[in-house]
């Protein structure tokens, strides 16, 4: 039988559009393949992030080529339906997603792709004029379709967050009704005490709380809410002093480091500066913690500003730029640093590409540089004081794996070389005896983790791998040792690991990328879960062991808990929360 269109009946194929649709059905299979396949295999892998924002990208141009090549389109549909499907995309990048453009190739793009195919492939029998104005008219559709949502970040997995368009964001009506002051700034000075919670994951930096004993069933016994309230965007913890938080968040333009009450929640200080930084999977917001030390609060920003503020009354002492200072731009997720304060210098990791500038150290007191070092190019880690065989020494993970420095001088000690070009390392090193530390990739390398051992003699320091597991692949969540064992993150997973010879001992899911704190007294894990979760687990080696939980805060927590003087500070970009323990 015939093909030829111009002989067939004017009722028939004659008026109908033959255009080949199954290379266009090829094309989207391939970019669900892409999108789906290194997300379920090798999720958060180089695979991963190049298969979800590479494949729609390309399936676009691959559609474009082939309508314009080799799919049977005449003008001018051969230019409309490409500027339909392109257009769109650039507007929305533009104008509503102008801080976020990835969010509309992964999740905008695909849309008009799919309506393209689909009205192609239901519509063969209809008539040309409305088949062509049909599939200009759904691909427009679609794109309307996605103009009504919007997109707030995702989760770890990279699954969007989506509201209506035209609600409120929770950053919206945390403005709408900013907090004034209901303390009076006072003139006492801001003294660090035992207790306390002064830093980015407590005093030695491992998440470590001694000298609190908690009850452990909380049906019985729940945690009792002091206050509660929202907060603006940041990925920080508090940091904890007497009667005084300390946290950064951002409030619109303006990021702010913010003191409040800790008996009430309510402010007593801001101070803020004309930044705000903004990505398209945690969102708005700084990263850093706080650090409390001589009566001063010492903070980086998502931008690069560090400042030294007078911990009482929060007037600025004085404030540099990493960007400057270390000759480095603001990193992918921006600067995520919280400063380390010690003996007169303040720590802070400036990612200085090839110059020597990985970590910089300022005068406390003025905030002159006193010296920068190490091949840091890439990294969200902070960092951590360690004293090993007698010598003091600051260590610093980043992507050319762990560097230890003369905390005076700068001079390398050691280092341990685990090179990955630009990896996302975000986790502090574990502690592990006198001599050794474990630290890990995060899961773009999907490495997992190793154990190094230093030894110091004669004035020389060395480092050597004692063993490597992916039986813990750390994202930015980080671990707590307890008698022989590793507990922490392998990935969206709690797990336990030996730290004698790297073995997994179990994992279980449920809380997603949390953050885990260790009752050392008592040998309790205290899980804060992603979605707001609060969980007590029993440090046992064996298995899982969950004692109680209880819903604490709503909405994505990737913030590290805080338990400071029996009672529980948490916080998310959202909201935050404090609860008094139940004591045993």
């Amino acid at each position: 039988m015939s093909t030829d269109v111009s002989s067939a009946p004017a009722d028939t194929l004659a008026d109908r559009w033959p255009i080949r649709t199954w290379p266009l059905a090829v094309i989207l299979f391939v970019m669900a393949a892409l999108m789906v396949v290194p997300a379920a295999l090798v999720p958060r892998t180089m695979f991963h992030f190049v298969g979800l924002m590479g494949a729609p990208a390309l399936a676009a141009l691959a559609a474009v080529m082939w309508w314009a090549v080799a799919s049977r389109a005449r003008r001018p549909m051969t230019f409309l339906v490409p500027a339909f499907v392109l257009l769109p995309a650039v507007g929305y990048a533009v104008t509503v997603y102008l801080t976020n453009p990835p969010a509309v190739i992964l999740f905008g793009l695909p849309l008009p792709l799919i309506a393209w195919a689909v009205w192609l492939l239901v519509t063969p029998r209809l008539a040309a004029g409305p088949r062509q104005l049909g599939l200009l008219g759904a691909i427009s559709l679609s794109w309307v379709l996605f103009g009504l949502v919007r997109i707030d970040g995702t989760d770890a997995d990279l699954r969007p967050e989506v509201r209506w368009a035209w609600s409120r964001t929770a950053e919206d009506e945390y403005l709408a009704n900013l907090p004034a002051n209901a303390a009076a700034p006072t003139t006492e000075a801001v003294v660090v005490t035992p207790g306390d919670w002064a830093e980015f994951r407590g005093p030695a930096r491992d998440s470590k709380c001694v000298g609190i004993a908690i009850a452990t069933d909380w049906a019985k016994s729940p945690p009792k809410l002091v206050w509660k309230q929202r907060i603006g965007p940041g990925w920080g913890a508090f940091a904890v002093v007497g009667n005084r938080l300390f946290t950064q968040e951002q409030r619109g333009s303006k990021e702010a480091v913010v003191c409040y009450a800790a008996d009430t929640g309510g402010q007593v200080w801001e101070y803020a500066v004309e930044a705000r930084f903004f990505e398209g999977i945690a969102g708005a917001g700084p990263r850093g913690t706080p650090t409390v030390a001589d009566g001063k609060v010492y903070t980086t920003g998502a931008t690069g500003h560090v400042t030294c503020l007078d911990a009482s009354s929060g007037k600025k002492i004085w404030s540099r730029e990493l960007t400057a200072d270390c000759e480095s731009a603001v990193p992918q997720w921006g600067f995520a640093a919280s400063p380390l304060v010690k003996n007169g210098k303040v720590y802070v990791c400036g990612c200085g590409g090839t110059n020597q500038k990985g970590l910089v150290a300022y005068d406390a007191a003025t905030g002159n540089v006193a010296w920068t070092a190490g091949a840091a190019t890439h990294s969200y880690s902070s960092a951590q004081w360690e004293t090993v065989a007698g010598v003091d020494q600051v260590l610093l993970v980043s992507d050319f794996g762990l560097e230890a420095f003369d905390p005076s001088t700068g001079k390398m000690l050691w280092s341990d070389n685990w090179f990955f070009r630009g990896i996302n390392r975000v986790t502090q090193p574990a502690r592990v005896g006198d001599t050794d530390f474990v630290y890990g990739t995060g899961t773009m390398g999907d490495q997992g983790i190793r154990r190094v051992s230093v030894n110091c003699s004669s004035g020389s320091c060395s480092a050597k791998q004692v063993w490597k597991t992916r039986g813990m692949k750390p994202y930015f969540n980080d671990g707590v040792v307890f008698k022989g064992h590793l507990y922490g993150f392998d990935d969206g997973n709690f797990a336990c690991v030996e730290l004698a010879t790297g073995k997994q001992k179990w994992k279980e899911s449920g809380y997603g990328h949390g953050q885990v704190l260790l009752i050392a007294d008592q040998g309790l894990l205290l899980i804060q879960a992603v979605d707001g979760k609060v969980a007590l687990l029993a440090t046992n080696s064996e298995e899982h062991e969950e004692l109680s939980a209880f819903a604490a805060i709503k909405g994505k927590t990737w913030n590290h808990p805080v338990v400071a003087r029996g009672k529980l500070y948490v916080r998310n970009g959202e909201e935050a929360a404090c609860y008094e323990l139940p004591r045993k």
